[in-house]
């Protein structure tokens, strides 16, 4: 009589991934869950936080309503505060992401033999690391994704008195593909990192530092993905609050800036950067598990 086999294929690697991982995979639920539920507040109360965002006269005339009434309503400092927390944990979410990947998804698995002996049970250790990588990259473009259009629902108007002016660091990271893209660099950036060191900690920690100098760099060098726009005038002038200035002259009649319209080509430009690092990580990935397997 023959036992029952466990299964060999995709499936059964899949599913090995998502018991293993599983205390990972509920933090994620919990966090998606709760950028949902308040992504969907903010969005129930923005019409309210915009009318405690006006002008104002004291006492009301002319149209504008007293100040005093304005500043009676606080929904506007909820809204805000709500929106900008979401943003801000998304912009951030390569750091643990690059950290899991290096300890826990690979490098522990590694230190402790489990990949060794999943590659002894007709596992080859190429099969083994693709479906490390693809559970959580599925799961991650599917939950920032979400969360992303969550986000730009939420953020209804755009109004940047409220959720911020679009070339801030985390407003323009949280509302476009960067914010999908950046997370899966940090997961193929954390798998290198545990396949060249073996160990959970360091790689932890190499992971991290290395998701930290890609945003880094990046960061500090977006102004210069697409080409600005050079305004010059006989007099002086003043740009849009939607412009992102780059820097005047001392004459006040030259200025360089990006305007509203820059977003998206400068968000692509750092989108195809950002993949083609995650895709040079994950073949380097493959390249190193290569090398040190039979």
């Amino acid at each position: 009589m023959t036992g029952v086999r466990a299964p060999r294929g995709p499936r059964g690697l899949i599913w090995a991934t998502l018991r293993v991982h599983r205390t990972a995979l509920i933090f994620w639920g919990l966090a998606l869950t709760a950028a949902t539920v308040c992504l969907v507040w903010m969005y129930a109360i923005a019409d309210d936080a915009r009318r405690g965002n006006v002008p104002c006269a004291e006492p009301a005339h002319d149209g504008y309503p007293s100040c005093s009434s304005v500043e009676a309503i606080t929904v506007d400092d909820t809204y805000t505060q709500g929106i900008a927390l979401v943003t801000t944990a998304l912009t951030y979410a390569i750091f643990p992401v690059a950290a899991w990947a290096g300890g826990a998804l690979v490098g522990r698995e590694l230190e402790n033999g489990t990949a060794r002996l999943a590659w002894t049970q007709s596992v080859t250790p190429a099969r083994w690391l693709a479906a490390r990588l693809a559970v959580p990259a599925v799961l991650l473009t599917a939950a920032t994704g979400t969360v992303t259009l969550l986000g730009l629902w939420a953020r209804q108007d755009d109004d940047p008195n409220l959720v911020g002016d679009w070339y801030y660091p985390d407003v323009f990271l949280g509302t476009g593909p960067t914010a999908v893209v950046y997370p899966l660099a940090g997961l193929a950036l954390g798998a290198l990192a545990g396949l060249l060191l073996r160990r959970a900690l360091p790689a932890a920690g190499v992971g991290f530092a290395a998701a930290l100098l890609l945003y880094n760099l990046l960061e500090r060098n977006r102004e210069t993905l697409w080409p600005t726009v050079t305004r010059a005038e006989a007099g002086g002038f003043e740009l849009p609050r939607s412009a992102w200035q780059m820097g005047w002259n001392d004459s006040l009649t030259r200025a360089t800036y990006h305007p509203r319209s820059h977003f998206w080509p400068l968000q692509y430009v750092e989108t195809g950067i950002v993949l083609a690092i995650a895709a040079a990580a994950t073949l380097a990935a493959f390249a190193v598990l290569r090398r040190r397997t039979p």
